[in-house]
């Protein structure tokens, strides 16, 4: 990552931050963008310890001013871009039936529309370095999670469009990666919506079984560096893929039964 200039979104907390740490210590410049400044400003401080070449800019995804703007400081301060890690994410977790559509508008406006406009701004300097464009989805955007469903309906369009983009591209030396964790111990889950569009607060899971931030940023560096195309990070979500195309309705039966068993589930 030494002297490549990565932007990444969603770098207050969890997999952001832990790719804003492990690129830093791997020479990389950094752009963090996130909507929460003392975070961010936090992050720097301390990445500034052992790299200078680190900026930050509040954004909020969701607008599209607020990506132009990022991606201009960019420009402005580095003069190029070599990756763009759409990382910033929302979850939610509740019945679609119990759930207000303000919630689906949200979910596909931070994950869907946040990844669309940060490509759109970023993809001509991308081309001009011949870079990479990350996607961090998860396992529900390849099989749809019960009381998940406007975050599985996001991270199925993320990966309809970067998959799109990657072959309009095939030409021009892009770089597109789909990565794609399990569940994770950061705080996308204790700030997943409920029904009514509030924050969950506790996780329902335990995250000592969950995989690290850490372990997850060092391989989304990993599959950038040798320009993977999907990165499935978990035995369980390769099995997952695998044996959803052969026996589809042996896996949906099997992943109710394991979801339903989350603490204070949805559905029974």
């Amino acid at each position: 990552m030494k002297n490549k200039v990565i932007i990444v979104t969603g770098a207050s907390s969890g997999i952001g931050k832990a790719l804003a740490f492990e690129a830093g210590r791997q020479g990389a410049s950094l752009v963090l963008a996130a909507r929460n400044e003392s975070h961010l400003i936090e992050i720097v401080e301390k990445i500034k310890l052992f790299n200078p070449n680190v900026i930050y800019c509040v954004t909020d995804v969701s607008k599209e001013s607020d990506c132009e703007m990022m991606v201009s400081k960019a420009i402005e301060k580095f003069g190029k871009i070599d990756v763009l890690i759409n990382n910033a994410g929302i979850s939610m977790r509740a019945l679609f039936l119990e759930t207000n559509l303000s919630v689906m508008h949200r979910l596909m406006d931070v994950n869907f529309w946040g990844t669309v406009y940060s490509t759109k701004y970023a993809l001509p300097h991308l081309l001009q370095t011949k870079g990479s464009i990350v996607g961090v989805s998860s396992t529900a955007g390849f099989i749809g999670l019960p009381g998940r469903t406007g975050y599985s309906a996001s991270k199925f369009a993320m990966q309809g469009f970067l998959e799109a983009l990657r072959i309009e591209n095939i030409k021009n030396g892009l770089h597109v990666l789909m990565a794609f964790p399990g569940f994770t111990a950061s705080n996308i889950r204790n700030t997943a919506l409920n029904g009514d569009g509030k924050p969950q607060g506790e996780s329902p899971r335990n995250e000592d079984k969950m995989m690290t931030p850490e372990k997850v940023a060092i391989s989304i560096l990993r599959g950038i560096k040798l320009r993977k195309r999907n990165l499935i990070l978990t035995l369980e979500g390769k099995l997952l893929r695998q044996f959803n195309r052969i026996i589809p309705n042996r896996i949906d039966k099997s992943i109710y039964k394991v979801m339903s068993k989350e603490p204070d589930s949805p559905f029974k």
